[in-house]
């Protein structure tokens, strides 16, 4: 079992997309985020299976929630800097995203 301690350790904030394109050399079909998380954190990158469900232009000023401090992930040709949450659902990966709108760089609490 983790302890709340274990879920402490994750910073989980939110941004929002400002860049979405796809992933033409993943071997699963993804798209390439970018991501700003405000101030503090800056813009970062992601790489994201969500192609299931959303379209590149319905990604673009959405909300979303990621774990920001993760070591970087390299995927093919691509370093991917934190992991973008979601829900593994029966139609493909549902993104975590507030239900209205907040502060770039606010942190799960």
């Amino acid at each position: 079992m983790a302890t709340f301690e274990d879920f402490m350790k994750l910073d989980i904030r939110v941004g929002t997309i400002i860049s979405a394109n796809k992933f033409e050399k993943a071997k699963r079909p993804a798209y390439q985020l970018e991501i700003d998380f405000g101030k503090e954190i800056g813009i970062k990158k992601s790489s994201a299976q969500i192609t299931n469900i959303y379209s590149l232009d319905e990604l673009i000023g959405k909300q979303i929630l990621a774990v920001v401090n993760f070591p970087t992930k390299q995927i093919a040709n691509f370093i991917s800097e934190v992991l973008v949450l979601g829900t593994y659902s029966k139609d493909g990966v549902v993104l975590i995203c507030p239900d209205r709108k907040v502060e770039n760089g606010d942190k799960l609490g």
